[in-house]
């Protein structure tokens, strides 16, 4: 099964929800907030479609949702934006989903480095790129440099607490030119 990593458009929310029930079911979020992304920062918003071989629907079977933040200030779980803060500096991933029979072919890693090249444009995003690590994640963030950093304020920690006892608030400052794998 062929995919390929494409623009999300708002039509594909409805997919993205269902495989978001798939994935993230433990950490519900509504259709509103994937609605708003795409419309807010469509450059950070991919979806992963089925190579279909000439016919029906997009079917998507991932999808990344990202967009800049205050540094430090990702949002609450299920929370809208309203906009992007025009003092935005830093790169948030949002979510990133590939569904399982999906995984171990490559299709995550072209995901992640697109959204590592819009990351990389140091003068819009000089603080680099964020995320919060779930489901014992860490690893694989790592992998693309993500680590923890040293410490992190209670707002911020109470903020990654929401999303689950597991959950991990990541940095990346590197830029994608330097990744050493």
């Amino acid at each position: 099964m062929a995919a390929v990593w494409e623009p999300l458009a708002p039509g594909d929310i409805e997919a993205v929800m269902r495989i978001g029930d798939v994935i993230h079911s433990a950490l519900p979020e509504g259709e509103h907030v994937f609605a708003e992304r795409v419309k807010l920062f469509p450059e950070g918003c991919l979806a992963l479609v089925k190579d279909s071989n000439g016919g029906g629907g997009r079917e998507l079977c991932g999808y990344a949702i990202s967009h800049p933040i205050r540094p430090r200030q990702p949002p609450a779980l299920d929370a809208a934006l309203g906009d992007i803060p025009p003092d935005a500096t830093q790169f948030y991933i949002h979510d990133f989903c590939v569904l399982a029979e999906y995984r171990g072919k490559g299709l995550a890693d072209q995901g992640i480095r697109r959204l590592l090249s819009v990351a990389a444009d140091t003068e819009r995003f000089p603080d680099g790129a964020c995320l919060v690590s779930v489901y014992s994640t860490v690893p694989f963030w790592s992998r693309y440099g993500f680590v923890p950093p040293a410490s992190i304020d209670a707002t911020l920690a109470e903020k990654v607490y929401g999303y689950s006892g597991d959950a991990r608030y990541l940095e990346r400052r590197e830029s994608l030119d330097r990744d050493s794998h």
